[in-house]
């Protein structure tokens, strides 16, 4: 099965960065389940929470691009993909800055960059995942690059800080519910992952 490498790109707090260089700028706030708006200037930074990028294809299947988290950019000026949507999977906090703002700014670019490098990898990680012929390795690979992204060290193992639904995980890796909730049920058997009381997924290594 494809590995991922355990190390990570820096991960500074652009957060921080944009609350001092902006201050005053309110964070808009949106709730789990509400799709964010997109236009063709502005970038979105996530100060809280986690954002899912997805596209739809003609037959009306969702296909996920990715998974915005914490101190990441996204937004169309970043993306060449048309239908392009984001949808909070947890209540998030953004902040929204055009374009012209982010290339007047030379800090401000270092910094978009350094947070892009994040999704590129990320990016990477979901292609070679789809590569896999076994759905089974698919869904193992895409919950352990969900636990470098949004895992939380628990005592029993890494907790997935967002509840993802068996829809999410078989859009993400290209197969059906009914399949995604068989597969969870092997890798619960095996004591690979549970459930915890709040149905949020804990890989148990």
């Amino acid at each position: 099965m494809l590995q991922l490498s355990t190390s990570k790109a820096p991960q500074r707090d652009l957060r921080q960065f944009l609350e001092e260089v902006y201050q005053g700028r309110h964070l808009q706030a949106f709730c789990a389940g509400q799709t964010i708006p997109m236009n063709p200037q502005d970038i979105w930074v996530v100060c809280r929470g986690v954002v899912q990028l997805s596209t739809l294809y003609p037959n009306g299947d969702e296909a996920l691009l990715g998974l915005a988290c914490s101190s990441m950019p996204f937004g169309l000026p970043l993306s060449l993909i048309y239908p392009y949507q984001a949808i909070a999977m947890s209540d998030v906090d953004l902040m929204c800055m055009t374009m012209a703002e982010v290339q007047q700014s030379p800090d401000l670019t270092n910094e978009i960059f350094l947070h892009l490098n994040r999704r590129l990898r990320q990016a990477e990680a979901m292609l070679a995942m789809a590569g896999c012929r076994r759905v089974e390795d698919r869904l193992r690979q895409l919950l352990l690059l969900l636990q470098m992204e949004i895992g939380s060290p628990c005592s029993e193992g890494t907790r997935l800080s967002v509840r993802l639904t068996h829809q999410h995980l078989a859009s993400a890796i290209g197969t059906t519910r009914v399949t995604v909730t068989r597969l969870l049920g092997k890798l619960k058997d095996e004591s690979w992952l549970k459930l915890d009381s709040g149905r949020h997924i804990v890989l148990l290594q």
